[in-house]
């Protein structure tokens, strides 16, 4: 059964929808670590220059891509050029891959949400605490299921009253919530007399002390990557939402909206988390990358600050589980929309299909931190179980992959004329437009190409 396509209702749900997606927990738990790690002022610098540059140009072909096909992400590359169809077979298993692990990230969440709710933020603090929770056997399997089944169930409702209605929800409350603890987070001073404002500084301003050309260049590759996550690019949903995208509305101005609102959400993290995390656990905190520093660092911060620590915790969780919400929806639509067009299957179908594989997998997942336990040496030097193994595959291998061959085939293939026409059909003027064919033709293959080896352990 082949449904009528559906279109965002205005360009707003749009941005909102496609912000919502790019908002999650990559840019929350992963900008704040690499601004750090990679001094400062200077990864926010380059990060900036690449998102006007790398991550418009990924950015405008994907909409473009799918508001000409009309297609999700599985079958849109193969009407752009007919040989390419193999890209979308490799676009639709990023996000394939993506949700089992996302939604038990977003479970852990929820229970976090949960114990700072219920007055319980002390115990979360406990070194053991993390640990202990995701190594059990039977929670986060429950909170696991219940993340997902929301998530579904927000898919299931469609794209307008289902993505758009809960986007122009949530991603109001969630900018409200990130303003408001960016703010809080730079009043705060630690038991030793470090201040949040001492930490907003590092955040901010650029530090190349003991950095040589390498080092400049691990920054440039390290932000490439994080625009992955902040851009949503190169796992389907940028296509997938494009092809939602009303064809008499303004492409290339709600292009620039969402770059924007992404860029300026991921400042925003950095200055939620960078000050707090110094002002009470010093720089040694700010060394804590990914689930160590959402599960592990903060809820040691939220313990320092005494009672009001239990409120503030709460907050915070409950504004990442709506970012974390806002994210898997677009990530099981994308897969949800490359079903539909392919085997012209009802929504329902398709959701309950992919919700059925996307519980299964999670299972698994979880069960590698306790009965499936075991450790696996990446190529990229980390050590990781079943769930870092999915991120790995999908995120420094495929992901890439994807994007290098998107680059080709609108570079060299299909011709850069055919997005820039689809983007400017209503006569909209198509800014960096010689700065976008160089891109697409020279300069991202080669970057992406880098980023690659760099993921495969090469240098």
């Amino acid at each position: 059964m082949e449904e009528k396509r559906n279109s965002f209702s205005s360009s707003i749900g749009f941005v909102l929808a496609a912000a919502g997606s790019a908002v999650g927990l990559g840019n929350i738990w992963r900008f704040p670590y690499l601004a750090a790690k990679n001094g400062g002022g200077i990864f926010l610098l380059v990060y900036i220059v690449l998102a006007v540059t790398f991550g418009f140009t990924l950015l405008v072909t994907e909409v473009s891509m799918g508001r000409k096909t009309k297609q999700g992400c599985l079958t849109a590359y193969g009407r752009i050029h007919k040989k390419s169809g193999w890209i979308g077979v490799f676009a639709s298993v990023v996000p394939f891959m993506i949700l089992p692990y996302y939604c038990i990230i977003g479970g852990w969440v929820l229970k976090y949400f949960t114990v700072f709710a219920t007055g319980g933020g002390v115990d979360a603090a406990d070194d053991t605490y993390f640990s202990g929770f995701i190594t059990s056997t039977v929670p986060p399997i429950v909170f696991d299921v219940i993340f997902l089944a929301a998530t579904a169930f927000i898919i299931y409702k469609g794209v307008n009253k289902g993505i758009e209605n809960i986007s122009k929800v949530l991603m109001p409350l969630l900018l409200v919530a990130i303003i408001g603890i960016s703010i809080f987070s730079m009043t705060l001073k630690g038991s030793d007399g470090r201040t949040g404002m001492e930490g907003f500084k590092i955040f901010v301003v650029p530090d190349i002390s003991g950095m040589g050309i390498k080092e400049i260049f691990r920054v440039v590759l390290d932000a490439m990557g994080q625009l992955f996550y902040s851009v949503s690019v190169a796992m389907g949903i940028m296509v997938t939402y494009g092809s939602y995208f009303r064809d008499d509305d303004n492409l290339m101005k709600s292009v620039n909206r969402i770059e924007i609102f992404d860029t300026l959400v991921a400042f925003l993290a950095g200055v939620m988390i960078i000050p707090a995390v110094f002002a009470f656990l010093g720089t040694e905190g700010l060394q804590s990358a990914g689930p160590g520093l959402m599960f592990v660092a903060l809820p040691k911060v939220f313990a320092a600050m005494g009672p009001i620590g239990n409120w503030i915790g709460a907050a915070f969780f409950l504004m990442v589980l709506f970012a974390a919400l806002t994210s898997s929806m677009s990530i099981l639509e994308a897969v949800v929309s490359g079903l539909m067009d392919k085997f012209k299957w009802s929504r329902t179908k398709a959701v309950a299909v992919e919700t059925a594989a996307a519980l299964i997998l999670g299972v698994f997942i979880c069960l590698g931190y306790n009965i499936f336990f075991f450790e696996l040496k990446l190529p990229n030097g980390s050590v990781g179980q079943l769930l870092d193994i999915f991120d790995y595959i999908s995120n420094n291998i495929l992901m890439p992959v994807v994007a290098i061959s998107t680059c080709i085939m609108i570079g060299w293939l299909a011709k850069p004329a055919v997005i820039i026409g689809e983007a400017t059909k209503n006569g909209e003027k198509f800014g960096r437009k010689g700065m976008y064919i160089v891109m697409i033709k020279f300069i991202e293959p080669v970057l992406l190409s880098l980023l690659l080896l760099g993921s495969l352990g090469l240098f």
